[in-house]
C-alpha cells in the first residue's frame, strides 16, 4: 500500500512539473507574455473552467501566438517525448538490453529513407494537412519494422539477438541508400539533414490531430502488458513457466512500439536519445516496476522534450536549432556513461 501511495505521489509530482514546464514554454519567446496571462489563455481552452477565465486586457496577438503557434508545438513535443520514452521502456524490458531505444529495430532509418525519397521527388502535396515528407516517413518506418520482424523470425519465434542483428543490418542498408540519394541530389542535402535532426518548427494543430490518438491508444496497449514485461525481466523461460505467452507479448510490444515510433517520427523527424536516457533516469527514481515506470517515463519524456524544444527555439533566436541536436548533446554523454557502466559489469 505504501509503495502504491509513493508511486501515485511521484506521478502527481511529474504532472505538477509538466504543468510548470508547459506554462513557462508557452510564454518564452520574442513576444513579452507574462506567465499568468499564458496560464489564463491555456486554461480558457479547458471545457470545465473556460467560462471562469477572463481574457479581457490580454492582447489578441498574445492569444493568437499561444493558441495557434506555441501550444500545438508544446503538445506535439509532449506527445512525441511521451511516446518515444514509453517505447524505450518497453524495448529495454522486452530485449533486456539497456542500450535499446525506439530506433533499435531500424525504424528511424526507414523513416529517414522515406523522407529522403519524398524530398528527392519534390512531393509537395498534403493529406489531411500533413505533408508528403511526413507521410513517406511514416510508411518507411512501418515498412522497415515489418521487414526486420520478418527477417528476425525463426519458425514461429523471434529471438532477441536475431532481432537486434536484423535491425542493425537493415538500418545500415537504409542509411547507405539515403547517403546515395544525398550524393546524387546535392541540392536537397540540407533539407534531408535538417529533417533527420528532428524539429517541431512550423508544426500545427493538424499534426497534433494526426498523432494524438494513435500514440495514446498504443501506449495504453503497452501499459496493459506491463505485468508481462515485469515477468520477462526474469527471463523468457521463467515467464513461459508462469503462464506468459512470450511470443504473443513480443509481437504486441513490437507492433505497438513501431506504430508509436512511426507516428512520432512522421510529425517531428528523428529525435534521438529520448527513448534511451529517460527510461534509465526514471528507473532510478521510481524502480523497475513497469506499472509505474511506463507512465512515469512517458510524463518525464514529455517534460524533457518540451524543455529541449523551448531551448532549441530560443537559444540563438531568431535562428532555430533542430531539437535533435539538443537531445543528442544531452543524451550523448549519458550513453557513454552507460557504455562504461556496462564494461564494468562485463
Amino acid at each position: 500500500m505504501k509503495i502504491r501511495i509513493k508511486s501515485v505521489n511521484k506521478i502527481l509530482l511529474l504532472l505538477f512539473i509538466l504543468f510548470g514546464v508547459v506554462s513557462i514554454a508557452s510564454v518564452v519567446g520574442a513576444a513579452n507574455i507574462s506567465i499568468l496571462n499564458g496560464i489564463k489563455i491555456i486554461a480558457s481552452q479547458i471545457p470545465i473552467i473556460d467560462g471562469l477565465i477572463d481574457l479581457s486586457g490580454i492582447p489578441d496577438s498574445h492569444i493568437f501566438i499561444i493558441l495557434n503557434i506555441r501550444l500545438p508545438r508544446i503538445i506535439l513535443a509532449l506527445l512525441v517525448g511521451y511516446g518515444l520514452s514509453i517505447v524505450g521502456v518497453s524495448f529495454q524490458g522486452l530485449l533486456k538490453n539497456p542500450m535499446a531505444d525506439p530506433y533499435v529495430i531500424g525504424t528511424s532509418s526507414g523513416a529517414a529513407l522515406g523522407a529522403a525519397i519524398a524530398i528527392l521527388l519534390k512531393l509537395n502535396k498534403t493529406i489531411l494537412g500533413v505533408g508528403a515528407v511526413s507521410i513517406f516517413a511514416f510508411i518507411g518506418a512501418l515498412l522497415a519494422t515489418f521487414i526486420v520482424y520478418q527477417l528476425a523470425r525463426v519458425k514461429s519465434k523471434v529471438p532477441v539477438t536475431t532481432l537486434l542483428l536484423a535491425g542493425i543490418a537493415t538500418g545500415q542498408f537504409y542509411t547507405a541508400i539515403m547517403s546515395f540519394i544525398m550524393v546524387i541530389s546535392s541540392k536537397d542535402v540540407t533539407s534531408i539533414v535538417f529533417w533527420t535532426l528532428g524539429s517541431f518548427s512550423s508544426r500545427g494543430w493538424n499534426h497534433v490531430q494526426i498523432a494524438i490518438l494513435p500514440i495514446i491508444i498504443a501506449s495504453i496497449i503497452i501499459y496493459i502488458f506491463s505485468k508481462d514485461l515485469n515477468v520477462l525481466l526474469l527471463g523468457e523461460a521463467t515467464a513461459q513457466n508462469t503462464g506468459v505467452n512470450v511470443e504473443w507479448v513480443k509481437r504486441i510490444i513490437l507492433v505497438t512500439s513501431a506504430f508509436i515510433t512511426a507516428f512520432a517520427v512522421s510529425v517531428s523527424g528523428i529525435i534521438g536519445f529520448v527513448g534511451l536516457i529517460i527510461p534509465h533516469i526514471m528507473r532510478m527514481l521510481v524502480g523497475p516496476d513497469h506499472r509505474v515506470l511506463i507512465p512515469a517515463s512517458g510524463l518525464m519524456g514529455g517534460i524533457f522534450l518540451i524543455a529541449a524544444d523551448t531551448l532549441a527555439r530560443t537559444i540563438i533566436a531568431p535562428t532555430e536549432v533542430p531539437v535533435g541536436i539538443i537531445t543528442a548533446l544531452s543524451g550523448g554523454p549519458f550513453f557513454i556513461y552507460l557504455l562504461r557502466r556496462t564494461k564494468k559489469v562485463i
